[in-house]
């Protein structure tokens, strides 16, 4: 999935919207002191304010360090409205939780929320951990030789699609028609189209694990719920989905105001998972977090959430296994990018150390 630009946001696999027209911003009931309301899609003004405009997730820069935009509106501009993405933005972790599972706010889809439930024919994990497993030593064995590999193109690429691939039964020269294929669909339902979801987070996650060789060796052959933690915390660090978008169907009272119903909601993941007030030293990424939490994946039962955890835990087993001193390139520093979908574009590394 490319970039967006500044000239609007692209509507996203898990909420699609009806166009909107070009128009005036829409005015929110926001808090003023002593309890009055008025109309105005800004916070009251007070002495720790420093700005006076809410900065736009969509602003320059924002590709390449989006948490600094999203630090000044999580604190100073917890609802405002954004001309650019023309919705509605919230960006503090229980306004942006509250929202993703919420009924008054509608036309989204999470993998691992209750709709799930409704389109997944049940699954059966020891084959789905097989396959997985089986799937990501093939991979990581094709590169073992190789001088020099990238493993967002040589393995993160291809890794969730052929996952999926080997569980239905499709031959594994034709995996990548699944991205676009309905193959896919008996086994992930709704989900189908988060492949490329996964792709990220999975590059994500491993751009992680490597940049602590020692890290990296004690994942290699830690229990699965460790691996699962460190999987757990880079889906909140960094995100792959780092905008979601809603549509009110009620109106909402969240911090900052209340917004009227049937206005769009844009929400910031990845501001809301940096949030203080839900994690401690929320800019620090650690495996170990006795305060864990991430909101790419809803709770519940869905296969492909199951598969996302399968294949960060089989990737780090099977890199590892097949290429026990494999190391970033010298003096490479992986460099996540994008708006909407946030991920290393490369992983450069040495299979041989």
């Amino acid at each position: 999935m490319s970039d967006e630009s500044n000239s609007g946001i692209r509507r996203h696999a898990w909420a699609k919207l009806p166009p909107m027209e070009p128009g005036p911003a829409p005015r929110a009931r926001a808090e003023a002191p002593g309890g009055r309301a008025r109309a105005t899609a800004q916070p009251p003004a007070g002495p720790s304010r420093s700005r006076t405009v809410a900065p736009s997730p969509l602003d320059p820069g924002a590709t390449r360090d989006p948490y600094r935009v999203h630090r000044v509106l999580r604190e100073e501009f917890p609802l405002t409205f954004d001309p650019l993405l023309r919705a509605w933005v919230l960006s503090r972790y229980a306004d942006v939780a509250t929202a993703l599972t919420d009924t008054r706010f509608t036309h989204g889809h999470r993998p691992g929320d209750p709709p799930c439930a409704q389109t997944h024919v049940d699954v059966d994990e020891a084959e789905l951990r097989s396959v997985t497993a089986r799937t990501a030593h093939v991979l990581a064995r094709r590169i073992a030789d190789r001088p020099n590999a990238d493993l967002v193109a040589d393995f993160c690429h291809w890794l969730p699609a052929g996952t999926v691939a080997a569980a239905v039964g499709v031959p594994y020269r034709d995996m990548m028609r699944l991205v676009r294929g309905r193959a896919a669909s008996a086994l992930a339902g709704q989900c189908t189209s988060q492949i490329s979801v996964r792709e990220k987070a999975l590059a994500s996650f491993l751009a992680h694990v490597l940049a602590d060789p020692e890290r990296a060796r004690e994942l290699r052959d830690a229990p699965s719920e460790e691996i699962a933690r460190a999987w757990t915390e880079s889906l909140r660090h960094d995100p792959s989905v780092q905008i979601a978008v809603r549509r009110t169907a009620a109106e909402v009272r969240v911090s900052g105001g209340t917004i009227p119903a049937g206005e769009p909601v844009a929400l910031l993941i990845g501001a809301a998972c940096r949030d203080p007030e839900r994690f401690r030293d929320p800019d620090r990424y650690d495996p170990l977090r006795d305060d864990p939490g991430q909101l790419t994946y809803g709770s519940g039962a869905c296969p492909a959430v199951l598969l996302a955890g399968l294949e960060a835990e089989y990737s780090v087993r099977a890199l590892l296994e097949a290429m026990p001193r494999l190391r970033l390139a010298h003096g490479f520093r992986p460099e996540r990018t994008g708006l909407i979908n946030r991920a290393p574009r490369s992983l450069l590394v040495r299979p041989g150390g």
